[in-house]
């Protein structure tokens, strides 16, 4: 058994308070605040951090500004279409107007021809009688 006499309660806990003192040494001694390179580094990430929000920002703009232009395109497309339609819609209705007085002027047509036949028929019929 190793040194179990002077393994004393005293012992063990000066023993684990210069532990944890050496630890914090090592700590303190490997704290990135204390070396100049962290700066630098830092700065460096800062710089970089705000190069690409620039960026960001740019390519969000240009973006914005193509979508925007798109949607003017949409809008003047949608509206050509739209006059387009009207344009179809309204020679569609004169082309029926069209054939309706064209049709009107055949029945007058038909109907006088077969009016003219009536007569000619009857004016037969009573030079007959």
């Amino acid at each position: 058994m190793r040194g179990r006499e002077t393994n004393s309660l005293a012992d063990r806990l000066s023993a684990a308070a210069a532990a944890k003192k050496a630890l914090l040494e090592r700590a303190k001694a490997n704290n990135p605040a204390n070396d100049p390179a962290f700066a630098q580094r830092q700065k460096q990430r800062l710089e970089a951090a705000t190069a690409k929000e620039q960026r960001e920002a740019e390519r969000r703009a240009a973006r914005e500004a193509a979508e925007a232009a798109a949607k003017v395109a949409r809008q003047a497309e949608e509206q050509a279409r739209a006059e387009a339609e009207k344009a179809d819609a309204a020679r569609a209705e004169i082309e029926a107007a069209e054939a309706e007085v064209r049709q009107a002027a055949l029945l007058i047509e038909q109907k006088a021809a077969r009016d003219a036949r009536y007569a000619a028929r009857k004016a037969r019929q009573s030079g007959k009688r």
